[in-house]
């Protein structure tokens, strides 16, 4: 999954947001269990990114929700 700027989850709808998130997870769950597993991961740079896309996601969805 590609990373996402703040701009673009901003334009996604919270089901979509939430979508997005799950395959981040997941994404970030595979490559802790190749770490973990002893093999490098292809982009060790790629957890770290991944790990804010997910922090920016829950920011957006928190401000949507405590701006209603």
């Amino acid at each position: 999954m590609a990373i996402l700027r703040v701009k673009d989850i901003r334009e996604k709808k919270m089901k979509a947001r939430e979508a997005s998130m799950s395959d981040l997870k997941r994404e970030l769950a595979k490559l802790y269990s190749q770490k973990a597993s002893g093999r490098v991961p292809e982009n060790p740079g790629k957890i770290k990114e991944i790990k804010r896309t997910i922090a920016r996601i829950l920011t957006v969805n928190k401000e949507e929700v405590t701006s209603k």
